[in-house]
């Protein structure tokens, strides 16, 4: 079998005239391209090259051999120089698993401006709730909330968060605001989907005790996304994460409730499938959203790490 690191050595040894040039041109040592070419003669059982201390000009064997080798390796060798100035620009697709609720948070202006930048890169969104499997759905990156307990995974923490008790002002009109946690029990909560209809709120209070209420409604879902908008469209009293409800709050859509607690933290992470080397379109893509979303207005105590 060819050594094609020989067929290489021996098309730029024939194209540059001399083994000095040709080992100038690949960046190794003469005695280097003379050797693999007389390796590959060797091989082949037959001389390719009449060498002489002026000149080196191929035998009758080493012209068949060149023309019929050196189109596909210098095809080779355009290849690997366009893969290598395209490693030097992000491209190619960049899929990325989030949460339902993840445009209520990420602009869209933030994404434009990145295609806009990368002209080379494509994105691709796969927007669920529920936990992908990274390496089945071909996920480059996934953006998670709450404790990471995946080991295999890579995970860079984008940001901490808590939770906040929020509410339309129709809704508190109609029904009036509770003055403390058991109360909570007399109103609607929309809440995560559960079989019961009730669910466990855990929070927390200034001085970081925990305390927990009972509450249920008639509206639930499982995606937090539609839980905002059921609060906005005031049926009933809603816990979620404070990157969620910041612009509805400073639009006036709703307004907190119970502002001394809070939800314990759960943050948003990213999690790469492996500790593999990364594409440059996946790290750009990553490298934007933290800075974008570490920044944004309403997420406090932002760390990016």
């Amino acid at each position: 079998m060819l050594d094609l690191n020989e067929v290489a050595m021996f098309v730029q040894v024939a194209r540059s005239g001399s083994f000095a040039e040709a080992a100038r041109r690949l960046s190794v040592p003469s005695a280097t391209v003379s050797r693999r070419v007389q390796q590959l003669e060797a091989r082949l059982g037959t001389r390719l090259m009449q060498r002489s201390t002026r000149k080196l000009t191929l035998t009758s064997a080493g012209e068949s051999f060149h023309e019929r080798c050196g189109p596909a390796v210098e095809e080779l060798i355009e290849a690997s120089q366009l893969h290598v100035a395209d490693s030097m620009e992000p491209s190619g697709t960049v899929r990325v698993a989030a949460p339902t609720s993840f445009f209520g948070f990420f602009q869209m202006e933030w994404v434009g401006a990145f295609l806009a930048k990368h002209p080379l890169v494509r994105l691709d969104f796969v927007l669920s709730d529920l936990l992908v499997d990274l390496i089945a759905d071909r996920i480059d990156v996934a953006f998670r909330g709450g404790p990471m307990q995946d080991s295999s995974s890579v995970i860079r923490r984008i940001f901490v968060s808590h939770g906040e008790l929020i509410a339309s002002p129709s809704y508190l009109e109609a029904h009036g605001m509770p003055t403390d946690l058991e109360e909570l029990r007399e109103h609607e909560c929309v809440v995560q989907s559960n079989a019961g209809g009730s669910v466990t709120w855990y929070l927390q209070d200034m001085n970081g005790v925990q305390k927990q209420v009972r509450v249920s409604g008639r509206f639930n879902s499982n995606a937090q996304e539609v839980l905002r908008k059921a609060a906005c469209a005031g049926l009933g009293i809603a816990a979620l994460p404070s990157v969620l409800t910041a612009s509805d709050i400073a639009a006036g859509r709703l307004v907190r409730v119970l502002p001394q607690y809070t939800r314990a933290g759960r943050g948003l992470s990213f999690v790469y499938p492996s500790r593999q080397q990364r594409p440059l379109a996946v790290t750009a893509f990553a490298d934007m959203a933290v800075e974008k979303l570490s920044h944004q207005d309403g997420v406090p105590t932002a760390t990016a790490i």
